[in-house]
């Protein structure tokens, strides 16, 4: 029980790396708030952890305020923000990736975290504590070919993590990030271009261990980054990828 009497808000949470992150936080004693665009995924993974499910598209403004309004009023407080939500672009030669596509990654990937940012902070500064997560990707740190701006969102995910954590220290804040490689999450497909043998035995050879990320693997590492055992661990981006990164 390391989150026993904790509150935590998760955004892409009705699957995924975010699913998995929600139900180690309520088996260790958090109340969650399971926030997803996917409103029937994210109540079926509340009722099934007694959490609170709530329908948000992390990427509109009004959207963002309201969630974090009614996690606040339901929770009582929020001592954990986990961002997680995140898309990608098909694999493509930069140049020809639609400007439609560009701005939605970057408005999902990167504009959610300031919008939440904006809405939560204030609540954790007055209370003098909190935790936040950004789940950003080793594509921020070692890029895949053909995922250009998706890598770049992640970078950047990976830099406001650590520009957050300086400014946010003397506050009692805490900012970390957890960098997967690919995992067993709807995304793979998107990220392989085409999900077949051929594709995910090419995808497995850059990575030492020979395994994806699973939902497993995130929840254990931020369950540590985000409990009180890692008081004093701040602007980590922490690789959970197999030594894909070295």
């Amino acid at each position: 029980m390391r989150l026993e009497g904790k509150t935590a808000l998760v955004t892409g949470a009705a699957s995924g790396f975010g699913a998995g992150i929600s139900r180690r936080f309520a088996a260790e004693g958090a109340r969650v708030m399971v926030a997803d665009i996917d409103a029937k995924g994210a109540t079926a993974i509340a009722t099934e952890i007694g959490g609170i499910g709530h329908a948000v598209d992390v990427s509109d403004s009004a959207a963002v305020a309201s969630m974090c309004e009614v996690a606040i009023a339901a929770l009582g407080s929020l001592d954990i923000l986990v961002n997680n939500a995140g898309i990608t672009h098909m694999p493509a030669p930069l140049d020809e990736v639609s400007e439609e596509d560009f701005d939605r990654v970057f408005a999902v990937n990167a504009k959610s975290v300031y919008l939440t940012a904006r809405h939560i902070v204030p609540h954790m500064r007055r209370r003098g504590r909190g935790a936040i997560l950004n789940v950003a990707s080793t594509a921020g740190v070692s890029p895949r070919p053909r995922l250009n701006w998706y890598n770049a969102s992640k970078g950047w995910m990976i830099t406001a993590t650590r520009t957050m954590a300086v400014e946010l220290a003397p506050d009692g804040i805490r900012v970390n990030a957890l960098n997967p490689v690919a995992g067993e999450t709807p995304l793979l497909a998107s990220f392989m271009g085409e999900d077949t043998p051929e594709m995910r035995a090419k995808f497995l050879a850059t990575i030492p261990m020979g395994r994806f990320s699973t939902p497993e693997d995130m929840a254990n590492a931020a369950l540590y980054l985000c409990s009180d055992e890692a008081s004093m661990v701040t602007g980590v981006c922490m690789e959970v990828d197999g030594g894909r990164c070295i």
